[in-house]
């Protein structure tokens, strides 16, 4: 299959570091810093970013040609940002097989480098008629081979596939 619509220029740098936002004075609570859904929503725009460089972004979607679903996500909140503050989401890929894809976002203050918080994803892709998981198209494939090959040298995320939990030692 090949897409209706030109591809970006495959970046493989490691990790992706392409996506940045301006936190938004809407997404403020009443606590004076960015709330929690919207940490979600920051990560849910980096996530665009790697779709379109795998050519399964919203004009997949809007071509009827399939689409993502995220099954699992884990967020972290290290430290709060403010209304105006810069961010920059990086994205790392850990692993990905014929039908899903694990990756890690890693959001930063953008002027002061700060960490910020966290979103680590499992995603999955859907064909468009049967709405079940169906195999990555072939160029998507190799885009993610290609950027999971150039992530391979990176560590894994401290923070991959943590578990929630209050860390109490077993009685006994």
């Amino acid at each position: 299959m090949s897409f209706p619509y030109a591809l970006p220029e495959l970046d493989l740098a490691a990790p992706l570091d392409r996506h940045r936002a301006t936190v938004r004075p809407e997404w403020i609570d009443a606590n004076g810093h960015m709330n929690v859904g919207y940490y979600v929503i920051a990560f849910d725009h980096a996530t665009d970013t790697l779709c379109d460089q795998l050519g399964v972004g919203w004009k997949y979607v809007e071509h009827r040609l399939g689409m993502v679903f995220v099954l699992e996500a884990h967020v972290t909140y290290d430290r709060e940002v403010r209304a105006g503050d810069p961010l920059r989401i990086t994205t790392q890929i850990v692993d990905h097989d014929a039908k899903r894809l694990h990756f890690f976002h890693t959001m930063y203050h953008a002027a002061e480098g700060w960490l910020a918080s966290t979103n680590e994803l499992m995603m999955v892709h859907i064909g468009q008629e049967s709405r079940r998981s169906a195999p990555w198209p072939p160029e998507t494939r190799r885009r993610l081979a290609a950027m999971h090959a150039a992530h391979a040298g990176l560590p894994r995320p401290e923070r991959a596939g943590r578990v929630i939990g209050l860390g109490r030692k077993p009685q006994g």
